[in-house]
């Protein structure tokens, strides 16, 4: 284990945290099956990625979901809230997830050049920025690189199961600082609320819900971060008012109509993509602008959201 990174890191994270996310990270690859939440880890099987892009091609299809990644929508949502301050009525968040940033460089500068005619109050990035789950991470920092430049302070983001938590250092070196079980506030017009992060809670299942809104009061406002919508139940029963996630990609290789194949998470389908509710917790999971193990979109286009909150009368 390396120990610079580990001091680091027990000195923001504490021992526990840091032992767990390092040693789960030096075991080596990531297991196909088991682990994690699921018992399929399909961006884990690397053999079977060039044949998915082949059969692809095969169909005829490869080109044109190619093309499709490029493609970036964006997303507008409102969120009504109760009790939300009338300061933060209007207050807009751009939420990016699953960059996957080294795998599609021309998506990448897409990316950069849609988020940058956007107006924002606030920038979260709900995880999985490099393409592979083990390995060299640095490519995907250097894409990560261009594409902050275009985007607002401030930055937010939590990690997903395809990061290194060594990615740590390099992503806040680019001004976006990363909630790992851990909240901020945020203030405007002498009033405020409060923004919580989980560590992974797909794959390395370092997620602590309770400790991250330890410090939040009950009664506040309060928005939670998380990589994947699988802790829905926890964000609903914790109180929280919004959750803002990932992973999925909406299936990224759809039916006619958007209708996916997997989304590889143990949640209901209804929250695969899009915004949803599960009792009093409103969510929303995006489809991401980047894609996984192929570079490839079917029926499933890449985006960007723009949250607006809004004051429920």
């Amino acid at each position: 284990m390396d120990t610079e990174i580990f001091e680091q890191l027990e000195q923001r994270l504490g021992a526990v945290h840091a032992r767990q996310r390092l040693g789960i990270e030096s075991d080596g690859e990531q297991r196909v099956f088991g682990g994690g939440l699921n018992f399929f880890h399909p961006e884990n099987w690397y053999s079977a990625h060039a044949l998915i892009a082949y059969a692809l091609k095969l169909s005829g299809l490869y080109w044109l979901g190619r093309r499709n990644t490029l493609d970036i929508q964006v997303r507008r949502n409102e969120v009504a809230i109760d009790g939300l301050p009338r300061a933060f009525d209007g207050f807009r968040l751009l939420h990016l997830s699953d960059l996957h940033a080294d795998l599609n460089p021309p998506a990448m500068q897409a990316l950069a050049e849609t988020v940058a005619m956007l107006d924002y109050d606030l920038c979260v990035m709900t995880g999985d920025y490099r393409a592979q789950t083990f390995g060299p991470f640095e490519p995907a920092l250097d894409a990560l690189a261009s594409l902050t430049t275009q985007l607002s302070a401030p930055i937010y983001g939590v990690f997903g199961n395809h990061d290194s938590i060594r990615m740590l250092p390099g992503l806040e070196a680019l001004g976006v600082q990363m909630l790992l079980n851990e909240q901020v506030v945020m203030r405007r017009g002498g009033a405020e609320i409060h923004l919580i992060g989980i560590d992974d809670a797909h794959y390395y299942r370092v997620d602590n819900v309770a400790a991250a809104a330890a410090d939040v009061p009950f009664e506040s406002v309060s928005i939670l971060l998380s990589h994947t919508p699988e802790i829905y139940r926890q964000a609903a029963h914790a109180g929280f008012d919004l959750m803002l996630c990932g992973h999925t990609h909406g299936g990224q290789i759809c039916l006619p109509g958007g209708v996916p194949l997997t989304l590889d998470a143990k949640c209901p389908r209804y929250m695969g993509r899009g915004a949803w509710r599960y009792g009093p917790l409103q969510g929303y999971t995006s489809a991401g602008a980047g894609t996984c193990i192929v570079p490839v979109r079917l029926n499933c286009p890449p985006e960007v959201t723009v949250h607006t909150l809004r004051r429920r009368s």
